[in-house]
This record gives structure tokens, C-alpha cells and sequence, in this order.
């Protein structure tokens, strides 16, 4: 197989490289579009069935709404609009004839599903509504990257529709929540999770809370945002219902949504030198079996511990790799590459040793193993170490790449440095936060919300007295 780049050297090359040789995507033939891989697309669908029960979970029921939204209804709501105005998709011909009416190709969907809602809320009694869809998104991006930004994406959105504020709040930090759990317990990511700045809100927003992962190479990665979105789709919409006392109120409206990001930040979080390393919990193939043999004879030995190996294991996702026309290190090669979390290697000395090599692909460390060894239960007990071995390094990573600066100096250096996420006092203005984005190329990814901590400080650029605490990092 063609070598990887080095991470080190070359990390945008080493990303495209792991892609590449993993088998997961290939560029489509539409510039900024992909073509999703079995493999790839394998790992999307673990994410999405076990996100799916986490959603229903919540109370939430799946829907589908349509691809395609009437220019009428998107310009309602102005602040929305304007916000993905430059990302937007725009249908202007359909059966050979000019439309009469313009149709958008969904950047996302509150405007269809709030307009649906205003047609199905009309008392109390029918609220809460708390829907999601799993849909295809369309976004015209200028730059982009495999999975991390891409023309279209696949992903869930959650819109759900309240009676009061603090019902929206509560569903919001839910999905919030819902996330982060996520985040660790699947993909083995250590996430940071806050409020985003005004400025850095989704468009149409209350406010805009998200989890934020950092990359090997030191970048911010936004893995998923949960919105409060207020009254003003209600507004817009005109949704409205009559509360217990007949008097007419609007709803409060949350959005929440994770995509096909995730894969691209389990790369750039997980991946090393030889490739891509897949949490057990997410790995569509959690174990695979490697014959070693010369001869006829070896062959049919060797073969057949394997498939007993293999039935021994039960539930655990095991393929046994008994391809003839591959040999024993191009299979070694290959399964580190897309990051299957076990190999066990079975070879003549194995058999005569009543053992098997068994290898961790999250450390390297290879071991023999006794044949009484190899149950179900004792590859399960391994599997929960390597997810819980990739979190704590993830973990460890973002601690050691998170700092704090008493100075622009200090903040210019870390960010020019290894990166990572730097906290510094903010004067909460936007002036400064563009200025720092032009010259550093850093964003404010959250806020701390603790006010008490900038006091008596001042804000690292500007020296004005700080409002608050703020996370920079630079980003994909």
C-alpha cells in the first residue's frame, strides 16, 4: 500500500492520505461533494443507530421533511436568512420551464418544519412537539475538506417547540448533554462543551451551546451545537397557542444536530502514524482474525482455529481475513490503516503453542495468548480497555493543549505554537474578537460562564476591562 504522509510534517496530507487508504470516501465528480465508502458509510450508520435510540430517548420521534423550501417562506425570518444567504443552493428551473418561485435547497430546516408547526399548534394541550429527521444537507462551501466540510453532509436535526422558556432551556442542555455522553461513550472523545459568543451563534438564535474536540494537530473542531432558538421562528411563522387560561402566547423553539463531521474529527482526534484507530464501541469490525500459513497443510489447520476463534466470540464483530491472494503483512498493513481495534494473528507456532498473537491497535502492544484465553468475555474486557485507553488519551491530549494567557504575546505564541485551546479575559466586543480572528486567524469557540473570573481583568488586545472568559483556538 502507498505510504502515509507524516502527521507531524504534513497533517492536512496525512488526513487525506488516511481517507484515502482506509477506504472510506472518494471525492464525487460535483467539486466539495464526496462519495461515502462502505466502510466509511458503515461507520456513519453505528453512529446513527446508537444516536437514534439516544434520541428517542428524550422523547423524540423521527420525521421527514421536504429537500426544498419556497423562497417565501425562507425570507421570513431575516436574521436567518441572512446568515446562510452565501451557502445556499437555489432551484430556478424545473421540467424544462423557469419556476415561478424560487426553491432552496435546505442549508437546514427550521423554516419548513416551523412553517409545518404553525398549521399543528394551536392549544397548549399540543405541546411539547419534539421531532428530528435524518437528512441530507446542502451548504456551498468555498474550501473544502473530506467529511469536516463538504457541499452536502448527512446529519440529524432536532426541532423541537415548547410552551415556556425554560422548557426550551431544559431541552436544549438535554441535547447538549445527549452529545457529550455521546461524544465519550462512542467515539471516546473529551469534548469541552459551553455557550458560543453573539457573534458566533447560530443565525436566528437565542443563543448557541456546542461541544468542542481538538484535533492532534492542535485545531478546535466544533462536533455539535444544541440552540435555543427563542420566539422569533414563532414569529415568523406564526405559530401560536392558546395557553390554559385561553390567552394567546407564542412557543419557544430549540434546534440540535450532529453530522457526518463526526468521522473527520475521530480521524483528526484518534488517527496516528499508521492510520485511523476506531473506538470498539464505533468499529464496524472490532476484531479481525489473521491466518498465517505456508503450506496445504498449515493451510487447513490454521483455517480451521480460526473459524473456531471465531464462532468462541459471539457477539463480538469479528472477520476472519482468509483471503488467499493477500498476504499476511498486506492484511497487517491494511486493518491498521482503517483502525480495527484487535488483530489476532493464528500461525503453525500459535497452533503448537496453544496460543494466538493478539495485537491492540490503540497502543501496538502484541501478546501471546493462551487458547483458554480466548473467550468472548475476555475480548470484551479488552475492547472496554482500548475505548477507555483512546478516551483517556483524547483526554489527556486536551489537557495538555489547553492554556491560559495573561497577554497578546502569550496568546499570539501558544496559537502559533503547538495550538490547542488558550483562554483569555474578552471585553465581549465584537471589534476585538474580529481583530484577533484577522491577525491570529483564532475564534472564540466558548465562553466560561463563571463572569466572576475576568474580573478585575482586561482584555488581552484591546486592555479594555474584560467581561469574560474566552476560549481561542484555531479551527476547522
Amino acid at each position: 500500500m502507498p505510504r502515509i504522509a507524516d502527521q507531524k510534517k504534513d497533517f492536512p496530507q496525512w488526513y487525506l492520505d488516511v481517507i484515502e487508504q482506509a477506504d472510506l470516501a472518494e471525492n464525487a465528480d460535483v467539486r466539495g461533494c464526496i462519495i461515502f465508502k462502505p466502510y466509511g458509510y458503515s461507520i456513519w450508520e453505528t453512529m446513527q443507530r446508537d444516536l437514534d435510540r439516544r434520541i428517542k430517548e428524550l422523547g423524540v420521534s423521527n420525521a421527514y421533511f421536504p429537500l426544498f423550501i419556497p423562497e417565501s417562506m425562507l425570507m421570513k425570518e431575516a436574521k436567518h436568512v441572512e446568515g446562510f444567504a452565501p451557502q445556499c443552493a437555489v432551484v430556478t428551473h424545473g421540467g424544462g420551464k423557469e419556476l415561478t418561485e424560487k426553491l432552496y435547497v435546505r442549508p437546514t430546516s427550521e423554516t419548513v418544519i416551523y412553517s409545518a408547526y404553525s398549521r399543528w399548534v394551536h392549544s397548549h394541550r399540543d405541546l411539547p412537539i419534539k421531532l428530528n429527521q435524518w437528512a441530507n444537507i446542502v451548504r456551498w462551501e468555498m474550501r473544502t475538506r473530506p467529511f469536516l466540510r463538504t457541499l452536502e453532509f448527512l446529519w440529524q436535526e432536532g426541532h423541537t417547540c415548547h410552551a415556556t422558556e425554560a422548557e426550551a432551556d431544559a431541552m436544549a442542555e438535554a441535547a447538549l448533554k445527549m452529545y457529550t455522553d455521546f461524544d465519550r461513550e462512542m467515539l471516546a472523545l473529551s469534548v469541552l462543551t459551553g455557550c458560543k459568543p453573539e457573534h458566533e451563534k447560530f443565525a436566528g438564535a437565542l443563543y448557541t451551546l456546542t461541544t468542542e474536540a481538538l484535533a492532534r494537530d492542535g485545531k478546535a473542531i466544533q462536533a455539535g451545537t444544541s440552540h435555543n432558538l427563542g420566539q422569533g421562528f414563532s414569529e415568523s411563522y406564526n405559530v401560536s397557542f392558546l395557553d390554559a387560561e385561553g390567552k394567546a402566547q407564542r412557543p419557544w423553539m430549540t434546534s440540535w444536530g450532529v453530522s457526518t463531521r463526526l468521522i473527520g474529527t475521530l480521524i483528526v482526534v484518534h488517527g496516528d502514524e499508521k492510520g485511523l484507530r476506531l473506538p470498539p464501541s464505533l468499529a464496524p469490525i472490532q476484531v479481525v482474525i489473521v491466518p498465517i500459513y505456508k503450506t496445504d497443510e498449515e493451510r487447513a489447520a490454521v483455517l480451521g482455529a480460526c473459524q473456531s476463534l471465531q464462532k468462541k466470540l459471539g457477539d463480538i464483530r469479528v472477520k476472519l481475513d482468509d483471503r488467499e491472494e493477500k498476504s499476511p503483512g498486506f492484511k497487517f498493513n491494511e486493518w491498521e490503516v482503517k483502525g480495527i481495534p484487535v488483530r489476532i494473528e493464528i500461525g503453525p507456532k500459535d497452533l503448537k503453542a496453544e496460543q494466538v498473537t493478539v495485537v491492540r491497535r490503540d497502543t501496538s502492544a502484541k501478546e501471546p495468548w493462551p487458547l483458554r484465553k480466548c473467550t468472548a468475555d475476555s475480548f470484551h474486557t479488552l475492547l472496554q480497555d482500548i475505548q477507555g485507553g483512546l478516551f483517556a488519551q483524547a483526554k489527556k491530549h486536551l489537557e495538555e493543549h489547553t492554556f491560559e494567557a495573561k497577554s497578546y504575546a502569550e496568546l499570539k505564541d501558544r496559537l502559533a505554537g503547538e495550538g490547542g485551546f488558550v483562554w483569555a479575559p474578552w471585553d465581549g466586543t465584537l471589534a476585538t474578537a474580529e481583530a484577533i480572528q484577522e491577525e491570529l486567524k483564532a475564534s472564540i469557540r466558548l465562553l466560561d460562564p463563571d463572569e466572576k473570573k475576568a474580573k478585575g481583568r482586561k482584555d488581552v488586545k484591546s486592555g479594555s476591562a474584560a467581561s469574560c472568559m474566552a476560549l481561542y483556538a484555531r479551527a476547522y
